[in-house]
């Protein structure tokens, strides 16, 4: 009888290891272009750099007195929106704190907002860019100005429900992009 339990017993000692764990969910390695970037030519009193992944800007919209411009992604399935307004002696103020109340809507979902200070002296452009982490509808928006005649406003949008993880690779590339526009704007004489 001895001989019969203790292998049995040793088997089932041995059988009885650690609780089997599931996987953990894998993610689509996604891998964008190198971004090459031209000058855009739109009716606008501003100039920037676009990157050639995005559909060419076809129409300037006006609403009032904001006119908007769409840089589009279909690859990406995400849509830079940008808004130009003139400034006046007398709506600075309240143009910045719209293009900042913007972005606090999103404080819900987001798990943190960062803020990035952009100045270039030379171009006559100053700015902010904000980086919205989380689930929140807009992964980044920033603002630019002169201060003086020109207020330039951008988010970018994905045309898909926000889920951080599975944007975060084309939500850091378009990143790259609002940068890139930000450090290229050229005000128009």
């Amino acid at each position: 009888m001895k001989r019969v339990v203790f292998p049995l017993l040793s088997l089932f000692m041995i059988g009885c290891g650690n609780d089997p764990l599931p996987k953990p969910k894998g993610y689509l390695r996604l891998d964008y272009p190198e971004a090459k970037y031209q000058k855009t030519d739109i009716p606008l009193p501003f100039t920037f750099e676009q990157n050639n992944l995005s559909d060419p800007i076809r129409k300037v919209k006006s609403l009032g007195s904001t006119k908007g411009i769409e840089v589009k992604y279909p690859k990406l399935k995400a849509t830079i929106y940008l808004n130009y307004k003139t400034v006046t002696s007398t709506n600075l103020d309240s143009l910045l704190r719209d293009a900042q109340n913007l972005t606090q809507k999103h404080t819900m979902k987001a798990d943190e907002i960062s803020q990035n200070l952009y100045e270039n002296i030379e171009q006559n452009v100053f700015g902010m860019l904000y980086e919205v982490g989380g689930n929140a509808a807009s992964q980044s928006q920033f603002y630019v100005t002169d201060s003086i005649n020109h207020f330039l406003s951008g988010s970018l949008y994905f045309y898909a429900k926000p889920n951080y993880d599975s944007i975060y690779p084309a939500s850091e590339y378009l990143k790259n992009d609002i940068k890139r526009i930000m450090e290229s704007i050229e005000w128009k004489k």
